[in-house]
């Protein structure tokens, strides 16, 4: 008890500086897969169904390992859940490294999933040693540099798998992951565990939420499919219905639920998750949509852009979205998280009808995509921080997890979706889609979007510090 009660020990820009590079070092891991796909496909010769396995499982294992690492981050402190959490990620990256084959390298990503808790333990730390007004600023700077590593990634995938190997592609950015680890255990204080109770992990929720989200992958990715295969598309349904309810009960009986309903009940809460959800899927509709239509032949409607063109383009986008979470720290810390969200979402749905109506010219595209990207970044940072701070510093882990949770089903879910949208737009014997198929996905996305304005009106000053 007396430990408890003792000063936290104050940390300074080095310690920040080190989180700041491990975000970047994890974002780049995070995201080799999508920009290479194809050349994975080629050298391990897979089916699409198993390419689509393996750009989606790194996300449902890291739905599913954030809140528990959230909860245990609390319960025993961030630094040391942190620490033996970017163990197994670094596991992973060497595994995917040097996976020979399929499922090896799915084994590896399964492990690097463990990558997505890093973020709620960072800002646990933040928070238990810093200021409330630095704080904000210090999960921003985070939060974007995660971002920020992310598009680094993709840009880079592609030229060092080509370059040198796709081994390479996974190998440089775990080295980087394991030299950031080093620093944030050298540099990072211990903090105190907050919580004393013994009850360990909830087995029964994990088992059914991990049942739930691979279920709801799996419907999405056969809904294009539903008029040859009907009745294998409604039993996954009342399967994920199944699940979901089972999941739902077992949580609200569980003495150490997995997923606190009662935390996701509180209003600052619940309405950070579905903003985030929402404003996640507008996202990764663009994510996906436009990097395709830059690669659409310029003999018809696209600008047959190669991979390394393609990373240039987005560059932009990249620059702007590792410089939103910084701004958007501070604008939250200045102005409150609502106005910082209600601006985003402005800018996002003005960026998406702007998309679906005009996309002629590659900078219609460029442009485009820095919008969305800084839209994106300022929404969820904002709701990051304005979660972390309105709820007790005990739950931060718990309370933060819920709202990335709900960002990387937000992001699969909007993957999935455009997928579906392309596929069902693409004539027999083509395999390019009818351009309605993007205006559709920008318009669709824009409206999705605008429809999240609803609940930013209803959000308390509570969540304005």
């Amino acid at each position: 008890m007396t430990a408890t009660l003792a000063p936290p020990v104050r940390i300074g820009r080095a310690a920040v500086g080190a989180l700041g590079m491990l975000a970047v070092a994890t974002g780049a891991l995070e995201s080799v897969v999508t920009p290479t796909l194809p050349l994975l496909q080629r050298e391990l010769d897979m089916s699409p169904s198993e390419g689509a396995l393996l750009s989606i499982v790194l996300l449902i294992t890291g739905a599913l390992v954030t809140p528990v690492a959230g909860k245990l981050g609390d319960r025993y402190g961030g630094k040391r859940i942190l620490i033996r959490l970017m163990a197994v990620v670094c596991a992973g990256g060497l595994v995917s490294a040097l996976a020979p084959n399929l499922p090896v390298l799915l084994l590896g990503q399964v492990l690097q999933g463990a990558m997505v808790g890093a973020l709620p333990l960072s800002f646990i730390l933040v928070r238990k040693h810093l200021p409330a007004g630095e704080s904000k600023v210090a999960i921003g700077v985070v939060s974007g540099l995660f971002v920020g590593g992310g598009m680094a990634g993709t840009l880079s995938a592609g030229p060092v798998a080509e370059g040198l190997s796709r081994h390479w592609m996974f190998a440089l950015p775990t080295i980087a992951v394991i030299g950031s680890t080093a620093l944030v255990n050298r540099l990072m204080p211990h903090d105190m565990p907050g919580r004393s109770d013994d009850a360990g992990v909830d087995w029964p929720g994990l088992l059914l939420l991990s049942g739930t989200l691979v279920t709801l992958m799996l419907v999405l990715a056969l809904a294009p499919d539903v008029a040859s295969q009907p009745l294998v598309l409604g039993a996954l349904v009342l399967l994920l219905a199944a699940f979901a309810g089972a999941w739902i009960a077992v949580e609200r009986r569980a003495t150490s639920p997995m997923v606190d309903l009662a935390m996701l009940a509180r209003p600052a809460v619940w309405k950070s998750c579905v903003l985030t959800f929402v404003i996640c899927v507008g996202t990764s509709v663009a994510v996906y949509l436009v990097p395709q239509l830059f690669a659409v032949p310029s003999d018809e409607y696209g600008f047959g852009a190669s991979a390394t063109a393609i990373g240039f383009f987005l560059l932009p986008g990249a620059v702007a979205a590792s410089l939103a979470g910084p701004i958007s720290g501070i604008g939250a810390r200045r102005y409150g998280s609502r106005t910082v969200v209600t601006a985003g979402i402005v800018l996002m749905v003005t960026a998406l009808i702007a998309l679906a109506a005009v996309h002629t010219e590659v900078w219609h595209l460029v442009i485009g995509k820095v919008v969305i990207a800084l839209a994106n970044g300022l929404c969820v940072t904002a709701l990051v921080t304005g979660t972390a701070t309105s709820v007790e510093q005990g739950d931060t882990g718990i309370a933060t997890s819920l709202v990335l949770v709900t960002r990387v089903l937000g992001y699969a879910v909007g993957a999935q979706v455009s997928g579906a949208i392309l596929t069902a737009a693409t004539p027999s014997g083509s395999d390019v889609p009818a351009e309605s198929a993007f205006v559709t996905g920008f318009a669709i996305a824009a409206a999705v979007t605008a429809l999240s304005l609803l609940v930013t009106r209803t959000m308390s000053k509570g969540v304005k510090e």
